[in-house]
């Protein structure tokens, strides 16, 4: 019994260190980013990822490294959102997801704090767990919105806060950071941290292109605006970005099968026979869920051959809800793997998780199919584009 337990722990660690290993990267352009930071069982990686982006642009404008607390900014939105679903008779999305208007848009009100003096972290647990949280405020306020004395009542808001308070803890109104004292919003302002210097990004042929529109996903409950532009622009926007210092925040769809939880995401084309195999037939006869696993299996052995994305498969998958809000990640640097493929460099917020330490390697072809939107400094906008879309 000891001898095949020994043998199965020597496979395992075999199988671990084989992961990736058909894939080589080498780095062409890397900005600088803070630590890796674990979201837990929340459903915050909007409020992590975009602090995440802001964290570069400190460095990146000389206010050095700084790691900002994202249960400041959930909690302070969590406030906002019940408000938002009252007013408008339970009609928006109450949850916990968000998007990256939730941070940028919110900085010039609420300001930033230090992640170490606000962990939210106030009801017992050493890491993030939303699961209670989300269900109590969830009730409340969909208790509130059935308005069953015909009436609001002056204590509905502050009883919610103090729900907010309970599992967060209270919010500070004073602190000292790095030997001075703050507010939020004197920290923020200090830092230079302001909204108007950000913008969001989009690519959909529903809307015309060179407009803003707010794009019509559940987590978009600020019904915030994005400028669209064809895909193709989108893309020069990373590589512009990135090749001149800034980062980005990326909203993405990381439920395909190309996103691996080793720190790869690609879009093997399962049409190509260097990937399903030549037995077309036989590939043709298989189940879905064997078609996948054997997809799974070509993108381990390493590059695979991907698909071709174009506009109209982008919007396709927008309208039948192939492409969703799943989750938002920083976007920081380029690399190439051994065929000269680009990748693009991505800091998740899943702790040191997967080959890379809780970084991604994600493809230009999944990039270029699966961004939904993204947030870049208004700077990081090529001119010619800047100029399309009336940005000064």
């Amino acid at each position: 019994m000891r001898k095949l337990l020994l043998f199965s722990l020597i496979l395992i660690a075999l199988n671990i260190s084989a992961q990736n290993k058909g894939y080589e990267f080498e780095t062409v352009k890397e900005n600088p980013i803070t630590s890796i930071k674990n979201q837990g069982s929340s459903g915050t990686c909007w409020s992590f990822s975009g602090l995440a982006f802001l964290e570069s642009e400190l460095i990146r404008t000389g206010k050095g490294e700084h790691d900002l607390s994202a249960m400041y900014i959930a909690r302070r939105n969590y406030n906002d959102k019940a408000q938002k679903y009252v007013r408008v008779g339970g009609n928006i999305n109450f949850s916990q997801g968000g998007s990256f208007a939730d941070v940028v848009e919110t900085l010039d009100e609420y300001g930033v704090i230090p992640m170490n003096l606000y962990t939210g972290l106030n009801y017992g647990e050493s890491g993030h767990k939303h699961g209670e949280l989300e269900a109590g405020l969830s009730g409340y306020v969909k208790g509130i919105n059935e308005n069953k004395n015909r009436r609001l009542s002056t204590a509905w808001i502050a009883g919610f806060n103090g729900i907010l308070d309970a599992y967060f803890g209270a919010i500070p109104q004073n602190f000292d950071y790095k030997g001075k004292s703050y507010t939020p919003q004197s920290l923020g302002k200090s830092l230079g941290l302001e909204s108007k210097n950000y913008i969001s990004l989009t690519s959909y042929s529903h809307h015309p292109f060179y407009s803003a529109f707010a794009l019509e996903i559940p987590d978009n409950w600020r019904w915030s605006l994005s400028y669209n532009l064809p895909i193709d622009e989108l893309m020069q926007v990373f590589d512009y970005a990135i090749n001149n210092g800034y980062t980005i925040a990326w909203a993405s769809d990381v439920s395909e099968i190309g996103f691996t939880r080793n720190g790869l995401a690609v879009m093997p084309d399962d049409e190509a026979p260097e990937n399903v195999g030549s037995d077309q037939a036989h590939w043709l006869g298989l189940s879905q869920t064997e078609r996948n696993n054997k997809l799974k299996a070509k993108i381990e052995e390493g590059p695979a051959k991907e698909k071709v994305i174009t506009q109209e498969m982008r919007q396709i998958a927008f309208d039948n809800q192939e492409t969703t809000d799943d989750h938002g990640m920083q976007i920081y640097g380029i690399a190439k793997d051994q065929n000269g493929s680009k990748y693009y460099m991505v800091k998740n917020s899943w702790g040191e998780a997967g080959t890379y330490k809780g970084l991604w390697y994600a493809s230009e072809s999944f990039v270029k199919y699966k961004t939904m939107s993204i947030v870049i400094h208004k700077d990081a906008l090529p001119s010619g584009l800047a100029k399309k879309l009336g940005i000064k």
